[in-house]
């Protein structure tokens, strides 16, 4: 249980889990409480992109794709994230009276730098319903991270984070790392729980919540029969399809989910964390953060953005962070993903520990050939202790 959820009721957990796990539908409904879905949408339930709180499942299929519903499709151009028509993202889901906005694929197609990586993520899109999407609009794939542990990464003081950032790398180390906006999604984009939580619910299932209160999700002025289409705020007091004490619950849920378990415990494994260290790994993925308390936090994370190269340069910039920067993944969890087969990176083009490590450049190109360097059985060690995270 994460020290954030240790004062939350324990009903409130239970409440948010079935909602975590509730199938939205369509608005009108005969289940008032559970409609206001989309119109359109790109899940029917948060366990859709979370299941059991972890991350999108993004294994590619044999003929090279990887499966629609793993993956959404960010918009934005050099002005920021958005498409004039299309919102923030793209919506492949729609209702009987609210035609999608595009079917989607996503290929894994050839390299241009084999040298980083074999693959990146490619996107194909038919039939968008609403007309061509802007000129400048560029696209971004995104997987959906894993949950857990989020309420302990909650905990982590501002003062810590504040005294790890060195935007003007004053210690000459090539490594420059700074505040986003806040501490989570894939560009430190939202600061607390909370506004993650509504920032999803919007985006990903047209719900409206509290501090989003529009019925009609992402969608644009231009997409009307999405905003004339009927919305599900059930009566209540709130007038929002999410209202504030079902929004309480589903964040301590949330919060409560607990880190993930090392096997085995990296602090067994003094070679593989030494190799970690001296490759320069862990001056971004430092391994433990202590909270408010002094506890540790062993995220292997920073929460800061760090510029990743041009090989890893997104669509848009976002937030504070420019589009080739990226708050640092944390990477408790990683056993998990392996032992599911999934893939790395934000948009999954990275097959392998091997492929992800590959792809850093910029503020990470040092530990990067420090890595292309090792001899083989300590690459296999370091890459053994990644895997037992």
């Amino acid at each position: 249980m994460s020290a954030t959820a240790a004062w939350a009721d324990p009903l409130d957990v239970a409440v948010g889990k079935a909602l975590f796990d509730r199938l939205w539908v369509p608005a009108p409904a005969s289940t008032r409480g559970s409609d206001g879905l989309g119109p359109l949408h790109a899940a029917r339930s948060c366990a859709g992109c979370h299941a059991g709180g972890g991350g999108t499942r993004s294994a590619a299929r044999p003929d090279s794709t990887i499966d629609p519903g793993a993956l959404v499709v960010r918009l934005g151009s050099d002005a920021g994230p958005g498409d004039p028509v299309y919102g923030l993202q793209l919506q492949p889901l729609g209702t009987a009276i609210v035609a999608p906005e595009a079917a989607v694929a996503f290929d894994l197609n050839p390299s241009p730098d084999p040298s980083l990586g074999p693959t990146v993520t490619g996107i194909r899109l038919d039939a968008l319903a609403y007309g061509p999407l802007a000129r400048a609009t560029r696209l971004e794939a995104r997987r959906a991270p894993a949950l857990y542990g989020v309420g302990l990464l909650v905990s982590v003081p501002d003062a810590t984070l504040d005294a790890l950032a060195d935007p003007d790398d004053r210690d000459g180390d090539g490594i420059s790392g700074r505040r986003g906006t806040g501490r989570f999604g894939w560009k430190a984009l939202e600061p607390t729980v909370t506004s993650q939580t509504e920032a999803a619910l919007a985006t990903d299932l047209g719900l409206s919540t509290p501090a989003r209160p529009a019925h009609a999700g992402d969608c644009t002025a231009a997409e009307t029969a999405c905003l004339a289409a009927p919305h599900g705020d059930g009566g209540n007091a709130d007038g929002v399809e999410v209202p504030r004490d079902a929004l309480r619950a589903l964040v301590a849920y949330v919060s409560a989910l607990p880190a993930p378990r090392s096997a085995p415990d990296p602090a067994t494994d003094l070679a593989g964390g030494a190799l970690f260290r001296d490759t320069g790994c862990a001056a971004c993925h430092v391994p433990a953060l202590a909270d408010a308390a002094g506890r540790p936090v062993p995220a292997f994370t920073d929460l800061l953005l760090h510029d990743l190269g041009p090989g890893l340069q997104g669509g848009f910039p976002e937030g504070t962070a420019s589009r080739s920067e990226w708050r640092t993944a944390p990477l408790w969890g990683i056993a998990a993903a392996v032992r599911r087969g999934d893939r790395f990176l934000h948009d999954g083009r990275a097959a392998t520990l091997d492929e992800a490590i590959r792809w850093h450049a910029g503020e990470a190109s040092t530990a990067r050939r420090r890595y292309l360097a090792l001899p083989p059985d300590d690459a296999d060690r370091l890459r053994a202790y990644l895997e037992g995270l």
